[in-house]
């Protein structure tokens, strides 16, 4: 099974990959994608079975891209899957903290260890393109005054060595992932109990109203709402939800509620909730 991701392995889409699909699997391959746009060329193309990606951070927030390409692409959700974040201080085997200058990671990593940095005021932050690419950079190009932020599967990946674990500033930092299938070949997870969907409304007064007493009608609960500019359409906008729901009869109510409300409905998939 080859699955795709974005960034390189050892990251945390890799980990995401490994506990989604199976970490003992012999026949999983991962496939590494320069960007998030690749990743679903792969997908649609037919290159991968699939991809993992993350959607949204619980510090961070929504991956504002993948909903952007979700609705772009004939591509639907098939799973998903929580997964704890640990940003480890990795360095090449033999170096010391008292060693380190400077520590890469990416932006986003970063920003999720500022307490560590502030304690730390003789290392400097340095933004780097991916998490696991820093590990891998530190490795390759043998820096022994650098160090890498990254998952512990990083240091395994390249051969790094952990000095420090675990020094994000809050405990509770989870991403959820998506396991993206093409469109033609997916279909609803048996047991499943969540639903995302797509939709657009008329720019009146009470459309968006109407549209989410479809989801209280039908009974399903809400639980996100995200809206995304459309392209080309200044200050028109595409709603993003997810749903639970109970009974498979409730999403299909809702989804019949939608389209005489919307001007566009798209499911993005079901799926069973992590």
């Amino acid at each position: 099974m080859r699955v795709a991701i974005q960034g390189e392995l050892g990251s945390n889409s890799h980990m995401a990959a490994l506990a989604m699909l199976g970490e003992n699997s012999a026949e999983l391959q991962i496939v590494s994608c320069a960007s998030s746009a690749e990743v679903f060329e792969q997908v649609v193309a037919g290159s991968v079975d699939g991809a993992v990606l993350p959607i949204e951070n619980s510090l961070h927030g929504s991956v504002a891209e993948h909903y952007d390409l979700l609705l772009d692409q004939p591509v639907r959700i098939a799973r998903e899957s929580l997964l704890r974040v640990r940003h480890n201080l990795i360095a090449r085997p033999g170096v010391k903290l008292a060693d380190v200058r400077r520590a890469l990671s990416h932006p986003v990593a970063l920003s999720q260890c500022r307490h560590w940095f502030a304690a730390h005021p003789q290392i400097e932050a340095v933004n780097f393109y991916d998490t696991a690419g820093s590990v891998k950079h530190v490795m390759e190009a043998g820096l022994n005054d650098a160090a890498g932020i990254a998952p512990e599967l990083a240091a395994r990946q390249y051969g790094g060595e952990i000095l420090l674990a675990g020094i994000e500033d809050h405990a509770e930092n989870y991403t959820r992932f998506h396991f993206l299938m093409r469109e033609s070949e997916w279909q609803a997870a048996e047991g499943a109990n969540k639903a995302s969907l797509a939709f657009s409304v008329a720019h009146q007064p009470g459309t968006l109203v109407l549209a989410l007493q479809a989801f209280a009608r039908a009974g399903v609960n809400l639980t996100k709402i995200e809206s995304r500019p459309v392209p080309g359409m200044p200050w028109e906008y595409v709603f993003f939800v997810d749903l639970r729901f109970y009974a498979s009869n409730q999403i299909d109510v809702a989804l019949e509620g939608l389209a005489s409300h919307c001007e566009m409905v798209k499911e993005l998939g079901r799926y069973v909730a992590a």
